[in-house]
């Protein structure tokens, strides 16, 4: 009969061999201080653990022969369980996420770039940021150059970049990594219900209400990145 499958998330301490589950006839093992105690047969080392009331516990089934640890189960597993909650920490660290930029990138559309990678760096990822040029935009590389330097100055509470931006090809590349948790601010968009449930909030109470004839709203001063979207306009067609 087949043996059914283990579940996905079991800790590895789960699959370790205890006391008379040992199925090795000879084990090199370990005291409780952590010194060698050399070869012996698998009843010694049991009967062993059980006069210094702990538990034969199996750290490496590979070897040969098999390396036995006198130690209490209870507490090796909580040792386990803790070292990967340590390991779980820093897997954020190693997944990028990429954020595309252009040269004539409207300044709510910056604003919303900007936001995506501020939730990304508030939970610990790195993000990579490509601004690439077309046509004639090749030719005039300072405008996309001034965007980067916007892009990293809003973002410097909540992460730093890796290098300079560099311009390879036709695109200039980025690499942003997260501050440490103790020097990083707050995501400003996350709260109750979701990372961007803020911003959403914000577009609900904005939009028109029905049946409502619409009136002329006072047009609010342009943020300084409005200018970037004009400098393209003043370049003449070839």
């Amino acid at each position: 009969m087949s043996r059914p499958f283990s579940p996905r998330h079991s800790s590895p301490a789960s699959f370790v061999r205890v006391n008379g589950k040992i199925r090795a006839r000879e084990v090199r093992v370990i005291g409780v201080d952590g010194n060698q105690l050399g070869v012996m047969p698998l009843t010694d080392a049991i009967n062993l653990a059980r006069h210094h009331a702990v538990d034969l516990v199996e750290i490496a089934a590979t070897a040969n022969p098999p390396v036995c640890r006198l130690v209490d189960f209870g507490k090796y597993r909580y040792e386990i369980a803790k070292k990967e909650k340590e390991s779980k920490k820093h897997q954020h660290a190693s997944i990028v996420k990429e954020v595309q930029l252009s040269p004539r990138i409207d300044p709510h559309d910056l604003g919303i770039k900007l936001m995506h990678a501020i939730g990304f760096l508030c939970e610990d990822m790195k993000v990579k940021v490509a601004l690439k040029f077309r046509g004639r935009e090749n030719a005039h590389t300072e405008v996309g150059f001034e965007v980067i330097k916007k892009f990293i100055a809003d973002i410097t509470p909540y992460g730093q970049p890796d290098f300079q931006p560099k311009l390879v090809g036709k695109a200039i590349n980025l690499m942003l990594s997260p501050l440490p948790r103790n020097k990083r601010a707050k995501n400003p968009y996350q709260v109750e219900g979701g990372p961007n449930h803020a911003a959403e909030e914000k577009h609900v109470e904005k939009a028109p209400a029905k049946n409502v004839p619409n009136t002329k709203v006072p047009v609010a001063s342009q943020p300084e990145s409005a200018g970037l979207n004009n400098a393209f306009s003043k370049i003449e067609a070839q």
